[in-house]
């Protein structure tokens, strides 16, 4: 085994170790070569130990150096702390407001839902009153000829705005329930996902 050979296998070795530590390492045994040259090549070698027994003793130096410092990350603790205190203060607030959104949404569900019942009611109500209508143009028309024909349009042009409405009705009755459906759709698949 020459210099390279001995540096390669050291080398795949300690590719776990952390990289200025892996440089430190390798700087260190580079340095070590030099310092013996090329004519005492073999002498080094022998002097370091095989590749496996040199990178298994610089990875537990490493590592009983690494346990000695303290956390270089206390500053990541704190915040953590701070993060979990913010938590805790943030629960008072956050829990009543998720509520008022969820009982926003359902108002606003409700409100729509009415503002549909009451055009459907008004479709209705123009419908009914349109036969009564048309059954008095009759009876007018024996008695003032014009009155029974304005009555009567009246009537035919209610029953007509009816039917229309009661198409627009169904089409936003369609619309409002898909609408809900997808809205409590998303609601129940992402809590299950998050399952």
């Amino acid at each position: 085994m020459n210099r390279e050979e001995y540096m390669k296998s050291l080398s795949r070795r300690l590719k776990r170790l952390p990289k200025e530590d892996f440089e430190k390492a390798m700087a260190y045994y580079e340095e070590y070569f030099d310092d013996a040259g090329p004519e005492n090549e073999q002498q080094a070698i022998e002097d370091l130990g095989t590749p496996e027994m040199a990178a298994d003793q610089l990875i537990r130096e490493f590592a009983l150096e690494n346990a000695k410092e303290p956390p270089a990350s206390v500053k990541k603790g704190l915040s953590a702390v701070w993060v979990g205190v913010l938590a805790v203060f943030a629960v008072p607030v956050g829990v009543p407001l998720a509520l008022a959104v969820v009982v926003l949404l359902l108002a606003l569900v409700i409100v729509v839902g009415a503002l549909i019942f009451s055009v459907w009611i008004t479709a209705f109500a123009l419908m009914v009153c349109s036969v009564p209508c048309i059954l008095l143009s009759f009876y007018q028309m024996t008695v003032a000829f014009a009155d029974g024909i304005g009555t009567l349009g009246a009537g035919l042009v209610s029953l007509g705005v009816g039917v229309w409405v009661v198409f627009g009705s169904m089409a936003l009755s369609k619309w409002f329930l898909n609408v809900v459906t997808r809205m409590f759709g998303k609601l129940v698949g992402g809590k299950k996902r998050e399952k």
